[in-house]
């Protein structure tokens, strides 16, 4: 029996544990060839021997996602190894919560190189290589899941670098679907929530699994299903949208759009500007605050 991912590569970020591990052995459960990426040689190649012993493809990769030529020999190893790649999973990341206040260059520096600058160089690559497919004339069925974060999509205190490397992210994600649907590929962002190495230290109450028997609601696996279907062919149809997802439920995240409008028909004045905000209050739905929750 096919599987829904049967021989599609596929490269996953940050992939040696929490989510990104969940993805790998879903998508190496699914039929994929996998290229798990992680700095942590010794959890990348556990995720790897894990894939493997299931039956499945996978290939360790610890090459610097935050690097533009590195990042070219990830995109690299997967065509060599498999002969073409289809998607590209990127989750790595990290933290340096700080009150805004208290942020340092370096503390903004950091979270920018891994999320926002590690999620343009690999896609960056796979989309000139799938580019260059569409423009001989093959048929390319390509993929970008990007990883944005309730964070990113209402704010999160104490996280003002990471909440904007998680918008920045969101907005990535629309152009790229806007640019790249031409060539073949979509761009989704998944904003999910889950045990990882990161939750487990910020949200320790939040994260502990349950001692009951009950169902482990923060189980990164959770999250997997939706992943790999946004990496199977099935999918061609999805672009340009950002997806919630966490213990059993899935929600089409709705971002910066425009709401109710008060039209004037002509240019406002100054002293009319305060009423007109207050009646924009009044008759805007508030966002449903899922984050954290």
């Amino acid at each position: 029996m096919a599987k829904l991912c049967d021989n599609r590569t596929v490269i996953v970020t940050g992939a040696g544990g929490g989510l990104g591990r969940a993805y790998a052995l879903a998508l190496g459960e699914n039929g994929a060839n996998v290229i798990v990426n992680d700095i942590n040689a010794e959890t990348g190649q556990s995720t790897v021997d894990a894939i493997k012993a299931a039956g499945g493809k996978a290939t360790l990769s610890l090459n610097d996602i935050t690097d533009y030529d590195s990042a070219f020999e990830i995109v690299k190893m997967a065509i060599n190894t498999y002969g073409d790649i289809h998607a590209v999973v990127n989750n790595a990341g990290q933290n340096r919560d700080r009150m805004f206040t208290s942020l340092s260059p370096d503390d903004w520096d950091a979270i920018m190189a891994v999320h926002l600058k590690g999620h343009f160089c690999i896609s960056s690559h796979a989309a000139k290589y799938w580019r260059q497919q569409s423009k001989e004339g093959k048929t390319v069925n390509a993929r970008i899941i990007n990883t944005s974060s309730g964070a990113g999509l209402q704010g999160s205190v104490g996280q003002s670098n990471y909440v904007a490397a998680k918008a920045g992210i969101l907005g990535l994600t629309i152009n790229q679907a806007a640019e790249l649907g031409r060539y073949g590929v979509t761009a989704n962002a998944v904003a999910p929530q889950g045990r990882t190495g990161m939750t487990e230290e910020v949200m320790a109450d939040m994260m502990k699994k349950p001692e009951d028997g009950s169902f482990d609601v923060m189980d990164p696996a959770n999250v997997a299903p939706l992943i790999v279907y946004l990496v199977s062919e099935s999918s061609s149809h999805v672009s340009g949208h950002c997806f919630e997802s966490w213990g059993g439920k899935l929600a089409l995240a709705e971002g910066w759009k425009t709401g109710p409008m008060k039209d004037k028909g002509a240019r406002y004045e100054p002293s009319e500007i305060g009423d007109v905000i207050e009646d924009l209050v009044k008759i805007t739905p508030p966002a449903q605050k899922v984050y954290g929750t």
